[in-house]
């Protein structure tokens, strides 16, 4: 009998079902949001964030709440990568576009970020996705890395938002101001 959770792989090797192969239809939805291509969605990045906070009555864990702080801001890091990626190199298919997609670096873009003094030049959007950027990173850190502290639902969900109205925020800025902004996180 096998243990629960364990589908049969090939020549009958025990496989945990989270190594299965994603359902088509989850496939098919971000190979849709990217240009055919399966890539790593930040809406589906804060869906999981959302989901891992828990609907039922009884309440989260500590350990879901704080991977769905990492998560919300994860959805940011891979919102900013994948809008640099589009903007600087274009074609999702080309090995530019990946080169660019993998040059943004957590502590570069948060020192990047976190330049008062150039910051000003962009506008409100660009620089209110700077700052929760910098929050959500510090908070990331927290959660992944503090094994004291207590993280509440309100709180989580809280942050959640946060980075959902940034990256609105963000994704809707002037391109050129984005474009700006990403050279400048960058280099």
């Amino acid at each position: 009998m096998r243990p629960r959770g364990v589908t049969v792989g090939r020549r009958n090797t025990p496989r945990p079902r989270f190594l299965a192969q994603p359902s088509y239809g989850m496939m098919q939805s971000t190979k849709l949001a990217f240009g055919g291509l399966a890539l790593l969605n930040s809406r589906d990045l804060i869906e999981t964030a959302r989901a891992l906070t828990g609907s039922g009555r009884a309440p989260p864990t500590q350990a879901k709440l704080r991977r769905a702080v990492s998560t919300a801001y994860y959805a940011m890091f891979h919102c900013l990568a994948g809008v640099a990626a589009d903007l600087l190199a274009g074609n999702r298919r080309s090995p530019e576009w990946h080169q660019v997609y993998r040059a943004i670096e957590h502590g570069k873009a948060r020192s990047a970020c976190q330049q008062q003094g150039d910051m000003r030049a962009f506008p409100m959007e660009i620089r209110g996705f700077a700052d929760t950027f910098v929050e959500l990173q510090k908070a990331r850190q927290q959660a992944d890395y503090a094994p004291e502290g207590e993280y509440s639902k309100r709180d989580v969900l809280a942050m959640i938002d946060m980075a959902v109205g940034a990256i609105d925020q963000f994704e809707q800025a002037d391109v050129q101001h984005r474009r700006n902004f990403l050279v400048h996180v960058l280099f």
